[in-house]
C-alpha cells in the first residue's frame, strides 16, 4: 500500500481500522519523514541494555527504507550527525537472520557518524546515551550491490545499538 492511500484512508477516519487489521503480521516503520506500510515482520529485539540482544529472525519483503525503532529510550546526552560515538552492535543479515558482525565479541566500538555508512548518519542521531536502537538499513544505505566482508550485495542488513557514549 503506498503511502498516498495511508494518507487517503486515514484522512477518511480509516487508519485506526487499517492498523487495528494489519498489526499482527505488518510492520509500521517509522522514518525521520514519513510512516510506511510494509509486508513485512521486522525482528523482535530481546535482552537488557548493556547485554547482548537477541534478535528473532526477520521475514517476509525486506523494507525499501530506513527503519528506525527505539527500543530503550536513553536518557542521556543525545548524538548529532557530528558526534563521535562509543556503542556496542549486533549485525544480522535480514535474509538470513544470521549474525554477521557483534561489537559485543571485541567491545564497544568508537566512530565519527560522518565515517559510517548512510543508515548510520541517519539512523543515529537523536538517539541518547543509554538507549537501544533497532535499525533496519536497506543497500542504498548499507553496502550496496559490492557487499563488504561477509556482507553479500544487495544486503538489508538489521543492526541493534546499545549508545554508550556520545562526543
Amino acid at each position: 500500500m503506498n503511502s498516498r492511500i495511508l494518507r487517503t484512508l486515514e484522512g477518511a477516519g480509516l487508519g485506526l481500522i487499517l492498523i487495528f487489521c494489519l498489526s499482527p503480521n505488518s510492520t509500521y516503520a517509522a522514518t525521520s519523514q514519513k510512516v510506511s506500510v510494509t509486508h513485512s515482520k521486522i525482528p523482535t529485539v530481546s535482552g537488557a541494555w548493556g547485554k547482548v540482544p537477541v534478535i528473532s529472525k526477520p521475514s517476509g519483503v525486506a523494507p525499501s527504507k530506513l527503519v528506525i525503532k527505539d527500543l530503550i529510550t536513553g536518557t542521556g546526552q543525545g548524538a548529532v550527525s557530528s558526534s563521535v560515538v562509543t556503542a556496542q552492535y549486533v549485525l544480522i543479515s535480514w535474509k538470513t537472520g544470521a549474525v554477521l558482525d557483534s561489537s559485543w565479541k571485541r567491545g564497544p566500538a568508537t566512530f565519527g557518524l560522518s565515517q559510517v555508512i548512510p543508515g548510520w548518519q541517519q539512523g543515529l542521531p537523536g538517539m541518547k546515551v543509554g538507549g537501544r536502537r533497532l535499525l533496519i538499513i536497506p543497500p542504498a544505505l548499507g553496502y550496496g550491490p559490492a557487499g563488504t566482508g561477509p556482507i553479500g550485495p544487495n544486503e538489508t542488513l538489521v543492526f541493534v545499538v546499545d549508545l554508550v557514549g556520545v562526543k
